[in-house]
């Protein structure tokens, strides 16, 4: 099911609110990362990427099974993907960036989805050819986080459809409208193309499979709000004689105003991987935190770092050292760090992320090609 309450909500197409991870792995049905789990990761990766250690990816369907499977020699590919309605935005990378790791470690081939098709479905002001701009806008995002290009496939849904839409049919056939209804609310309002939507996102994890002619186990690192067409996809992969995917779940990077996810239609809580050194330092200066409303208070009672949306860009984003990170924490918590000087830090740290990245994505514009899957 999508999760709607007067607190939070968390659907395929919209978060809102603070959202309760802990409410999302009971109502989902996921699980949460285990020790267990992490220990077993260690022992293939050695450290493990902070963003495992710092739980924002959190939880996961068949992490164990997969690790069985990796264990007794079966290599797994990966899938993850984009929904291409705007200029990418930072947290729109925070998967991608897990996912890289996850490729260097495991040596796996990637299948990245740009599921043009979706945005043009739901989003009713965008056209197609809107879309597809961003689409190819985006891919030079994905392609400077620095994905190996021999082992990913980049693809846009309305451009691969002569292969996408025969095994995504496959699913169609054991979707009744009853349970898209069920699990994402739809009304007599909604499109037919929104319901058939899941049957597309549903079959990169079986590409692989295809292709060699036997079953490859499949990991999808996504954030948590795609999980919903996959709690419905994973029941029929069996059915079609393939492997369930194995999932594991992020968090939302906060925006840059007071609770809720980063999202391109408040932009100025909002940094986009295209901005000017001077839009971010103007947006980071003007962010909501969990600081004292004076220098004397904050000296005295310390701040909030838990509400912050500075102090979490350091986290899931900019700091990757953990005892660097803890001290940012404890000197906010004790009044030593005031939250202008926080905040000039985050800006410095984060222009220099974000040059970097953007030469980076200048030189992906020759790179094009070598990614795309053509039909």
């Amino acid at each position: 099911m999508i999760y709607l309450n007067q607190d939070f909500t968390v659907t395929p197409w919209e978060v809102k609110g603070e959202v309760d991870y802990n409410k999302l792995i009971i109502d989902f049905g996921i699980k949460p990362l285990s020790e267990d789990i992490l220990n077993r990761l260690r022992k293939h990766v050695g450290r493990l990427h902070y963003m495992l250690r710092r739980k924002i990816f959190f939880a996961h369907r068949d992490l164990d099974w997969l690790l069985d499977m990796y264990e007794r020699g079966e290599n797994f590919i990966l899938y993850t993907g984009r929904g291409p309605s705007g200029h990418t935005h930072l947290g729109h990378m925070i998967p991608w960036i897990f996912t890289k790791w996850i490729q260097e470690k495991f040596n796996a081939k990637l299948y990245f989805q740009i599921t043009d098709d979706e945005k043009f479905l739901f989003k009713h002001k965008l056209t197609l050819e809107t879309v597809k701009k961003y689409s190819y806008e985006n891919i030079l995002d994905i392609i400077a986080i620095g994905f190996d290009p021999d082992k990913t496939y980049i693809f846009l849904d309305t451009e691969y459809s002569k292969t996408l839409y025969p095994l995504a049919i496959r699913f169609a056939k054991h979707i009744t409208f009853s349970t898209a209804r069920a699990v994402f609310g739809f009304k007599e309002s909604n499109n037919i193309g929104q319901i058939f939507f899941t049957s597309m996102q549903a079959v990169p994890a079986i590409l692989e499979s295809v292709k060699q002619g036997k079953n490859v186990p499949c990991l999808i690192p996504l954030a948590v709000d795609q999980d919903p067409h996959f709690r419905v996809a994973r029941d029929i992969y069996p059915k079609l004689g393939f492997y369930k995917p194995a999932i594991i779940h992020g968090k939302f990077l906060p925006g840059l105003g007071r609770g809720g996810k980063m999202s391109s239609s408040i932009p100025e809580t909002c940094i986009f991987t295209i901005d000017k050194p001077k839009d971010v330092r103007r947006k980071i200066m003007n962010a909501f935190t969990g600081g004292r409303p004076t220098k004397e208070e904050q000296r005295k009672y310390g701040g909030n770092p838990l509400i912050c949306p500075v102090y979490q860009y350091f986290y899931f984003l900019i700091e990757k050292n953990d005892e660097k990170m803890r001290k940012i924490f404890d000197e906010c918590r004790n009044g030593e760090r005031l939250c202008g000087e926080c905040k000039r830090e985050l800006a410095e740290k984060m222009v220099k992320f974000l040059l970097d990245h953007q030469k980076k994505r200048e030189n992906a514009k020759d790179m094009i090609e070598r990614f795309m899957l053509r039909d």
